[in-house]
C-alpha cells in the first residue's frame, strides 16, 4: 500500500514542473527540463530500486508468509492430528474410564457381596460355634452322666458280686454241708445197708442152714432106708456146695 501512495506523489510533481517548464523560456526550459528530467529520472530510478526492493522484500515477506504459512499448516496439521489423536485418547480415556467406572462398580457390587457372604459366613461360624459349643456342653454332661452311671452300674456290679460271692460262698458252704449230711448218710446208709445185707445173708445162710439140714435129715432118712453110704456121700456134696 506504501508504494502506491509514494507512486501518485511522484506523478503530480512530475506534472507540476511540465507545467512550469512550458512557462519558462526555451533554452532555460530545455536546461532545466534536462536537469528536471535527469532529476525524476533519478528519483523515478531510486523510486523504481525503492519499488523493486519494497517487491523484492514483499515477495521475500511472501514467501516467509507462505513459509510460516506452510510452518503453521504443518503445525495446524500436526495439531489438529494432536488434537484428533487427544480426541481419540480421550475417547479411549473416557472408554477405560467407563470400563474402569463399571468394573469398579462391579468391583464395589463384589466386595458388597463379598462382605455379605463374609457376614453370613461370620454368623453361619458364630452359630456353628455356638452349636459346638452347646455340644460339648451336652457331650460334657453325657459324658459325666455316662462316668456317674458307669460309676453306678460299677458300684451295682460290685455290690452284686459281693452278694454274688456271698451267695456263692454260701452255696459253697450249704453243698459242703449238703454234701457232708450226704456223706455221712451215704455212711450211714452203708453201714445200715451193710448191717442189712450181713444180717440178710445171715439170715439167708440161716435159712439155708436150716433148709440143708432138713434136707440133709430128709435125705438121712431116705438113705438109711435105702442105702447108708450113697446118703453120706451126697450129704458130703451138699455141704461142699453150701460151703
Amino acid at each position: 500500500m506504501k508504494p502506491k501512495k509514494k507512486k501518485r506523489k511522484i506523478k503530480k510533481e512530475i506534472g507540476g514542473f511540465a507545467k512550469i517548464a512550458s512557462l519558462t523560456t526555451t533554452s532555460i526550459s530545455s536546461a532545466l527540463s534536462k536537469y528536471k528530467k535527469n532529476k525524476e529520472l533519478n528519483k523515478i530510478k531510486e523510486i523504481k530500486l525503492k519499488k523493486i526492493e519494497e517487491k523484492n522484500s514483499i515477495i521475500k515477506e511472501r514467501k516467509d508468509l507462505k513459509i510460516w504459512e506452510e510452518k503453521l499448516s504443518k503445525e495446524s496439521n500436526k495439531i489438529r492430528l494432536n488434537e484428533e489423536e487427544l480426541k481419540i485418547k480421550d475417547k479411549e480415556i473416557k472408554l477405560k474410564e467407563e470400563k474402569q467406572k463399571i468394573e469398579n462398580e462391579r468391583l464395589v457390587k463384589k466386595d458388597d457381596e463379598l462382605i455379605l457372604v463374609a457376614k453370613e459366613l461370620r454368623e453361619k461360624e458364630k452359630q456353628l460355634k455356638l452349636r459346638e459349643e452347646e455340644q460339648n456342653r451336652k457331650d460334657i454332661d453325657l459324658k459325666a452322666r455316662e462316668e456317674e452311671q458307669k460309676q453306678k452300674e460299677l458300684k451295682e456290679q460290685r455290690r452284686k458280686n459281693r452278694e454274688l460271692k456271698l451267695l456263692k460262698e454260701e452255696e459253697e458252704k450249704q453243698k459242703e454241708l449238703e454234701y457232708i449230711k450226704i456223706k455221712e448218710w451215704e455212711e450211714k446208709f452203708d453201714r445200715e445197708q451193710k448191717l442189712r445185707e450181713q444180717e440178710e445173708i445171715r439170715r439167708e445162710q440161716r435159712l439155708m442152714q436150716k433148709e440143708i439140714e432138713k434136707r440133709a435129715k430128709f435125705e438121712n432118712l431116705e438113705n438109711k432106708n435105702k442105702n447108708p453110704v450113697s446118703g453120706l456121700e451126697k450129704f458130703n456134696i451138699d455141704k461142699s456146695t453150701e460151703n
